[in-house]
């Protein structure tokens, strides 16, 4: 393994890197609002360096999706099918870390708080995504796009009933319109732009935009992806 350094801020760095590379993983920028500009940066520094596959992780279905989240996934992916380069979109959906703040607060306090209704979630844990890339970094022949998510999707409902069972306490879900769930996370200090994130894709979930059955994250590693139950025990 050799590191070396990329900043997606400084393109001068993305060509050192990128030098002798033949394929690149781009893993979205966690700066929302500066992704667009950032990730041109890498597509411009990977075509530059006319590396064989430029795989991205992208969302769940980025260009239908209602997440508020998916334009600048969107974006991304048109600069990349411009570039002309090979590519892969690994367009993963939610992540279980996502929801270890809530599991910790649902088995301290006994509630389990969201907007996504009676949506189900295909959630899975990084350690699963990053395997999927792995697969598909390796592979002789890899597919322009996949749709990735666990294999169990649940509701939070059901992710409160897990807690509660691992945790030996009461827990329920108490699900808010979307405002409400936004005025809670600011009161606890979640900054502005992940407090709209969170309780926006909260709000699309309940829609079905993080809901996912193609068992193709399943089918790339190779085994079942980790279940709730694991991430609820490694969240507690």
């Amino acid at each position: 393994v050799v590191v070396r350094r990329a900043d997606y801020n400084d393109p001068a760095s993305l060509d050192a890197a990128f030098d002798g590379a033949q394929k690149v993983l781009l893993i979205s920028s966690s700066e929302i609002g500066q992704r667009d500009a950032q990730h041109r940066n890498v597509v411009d520094a990977a075509k530059r360096a006319q590396v064989k596959l430029l795989a991205y992780t992208s969302v769940l279905r980025a260009d239908t999706s209602r997440l508020g989240l998916a334009a600048e996934h969107v974006a991304t992916e048109q600069a990349i099918r411009a570039s002309g380069l090979p590519f892969s979109f690994l367009r993963n959906g939610w992540y279980y870390e996502n929801f270890s703040s809530r599991i910790q607060a649902g088995a301290a306090h006994g509630t389990v708080v969201g907007s996504s209704g009676n949506g189900r979630i295909a959630a899975a844990a990084r350690a699963d995504y990053a395997a999927a890339a792995v697969a598909v970094l390796t592979a002789a022949a890899p597919e322009p796009v996949y749709e990735l998510g666990g294999s169990a999707p649940f509701t939070l409902a059901e992710l409160a009933a897990e807690v509660a069972r691992q945790s030996g306490r009461e827990a329920a879900y108490q699900d808010l319109p979307q405002a409400e769930f936004k005025k809670v996370l600011l009161g606890l200090g979640v900054p502005e732009v992940y407090a709209e994130l969170i309780s926006d894709s909260d709000a699309a979930a309940a829609g079905g935009a993080l809901d996912d059955n193609t068992r193709t994250l399943e089918r790339l590693i190779g085994r079942a992806p980790r279940t709730l139950a694991d991430a609820v025990k490694a969240a507690l």
